[in-house]
């Protein structure tokens, strides 16, 4: 999916992509290629062939920032596919809802690294030097919740440069509701030993640690990775859809039409 997007260079909407994939426009290079689709000529297929040149850079040097910072947010998940295995799922647990009069109990990393977890008084300040390890960030609801805490929790927090974040990415294909709702809707995820257990549950079991209850903390940890775990499934639903609905199909053999508006206005270099 990341070769056939174009809204990361200058002057292509979702509209001209949608265009150029109903033309039979595929990839980056078959947009080099193809100027026409575009209207390209002189200075402006100049500047479309370097800002292709820099994609494939970016491509082949795994730089998931150079397209988390040219694409939309909404559009991160398209990097999904191409970076999986540098994708880090992530959830925490807290005492509040305020970074700033709760505190971070517990937070798991699901990815190609394992599933670990992390937890308060004991290793929770390796998390951000765990998380460098990573180029993508997928949590739910985690843009609202879960980075502006651990933002609080650690100032010097560097989160990978790009952030799936899945609550919108569900809601954009018609899921809305909680994590666990959403689960049990689309029948995915694995909630083995920790069902029925819930926001305000988590925190009874971190205090029940607190006080000397050290099955409550296993349970806890159990409960937290499951949310964690859960959401890649989910993202891989997510992805096939939004992909499945975008693109359209191509255009048969001999189409070079670029749709039924006419040509795209060409791509100006910059000033």
């Amino acid at each position: 999916m990341l070769r056939a997007t174009f809204l990361h260079f200058s002057g292509i909407g979702p509209v001209t992509e949608a265009d150029l994939w109903r033309a039979g426009v595929g990839d980056w290079r078959e947009l080099v290629d193809r100027p026409e689709a575009l209207g390209l000529t002189g200075a402006g297929l100049r500047h479309l062939e370097r800002e292709v040149a820099s994609s494939e850079s970016a491509f082949t040097g795994r730089d998931a920032a150079y397209f988390g910072h040219r694409l939309p947010d909404r559009e991160h998940w398209r990097l999904y596919p191409e970076f999986g295995r540098e994708t880090a799922f992530l959830d925490i647990e807290t005492t509040g809802l305020s970074p700033f009069e709760g505190i971070v109990t517990v937070v798991t990393v699901h990815g190609s690294l394992g599933t670990r977890s992390f937890v308060a008084g004991e290793d929770l300040e390796e998390l951000p030097a765990y998380l460098r390890r990573y180029s993508l960030l997928v949590t739910f609801n985690g843009s609202r919740f879960d980075v502006p805490f651990l933002r609080v929790r650690f100032p010097e927090l560097e989160p990978p440069p790009v952030h799936i974040d899945l609550r919108f990415v569900l809601y954009r294909l018609g899921h809305s509701g909680g994590l666990k709702r959403i689960e049990q809707r689309l029948g995915i995820g694995d909630r083995s030993g920790v069902e029925g257990i819930h926001g305000l549950d988590a925190v009874r079991l971190w205090q029940e640690y607190r006080r000397g209850n050290s099955g409550a903390l296993e349970r806890l940890v159990k409960y937290n990775r499951a949310d964690t775990v859960n959401l890649e499934p989910l993202l891989g639903l997510a992805v096939d859809e939004l992909e499945r609905r975008l693109r359209p199909p191509r255009a048969p053999p001999g189409d070079r039409s670029v749709g039924p508006a006419g040509p795209s206005p060409a791509l100006l270099p910059p000033r």
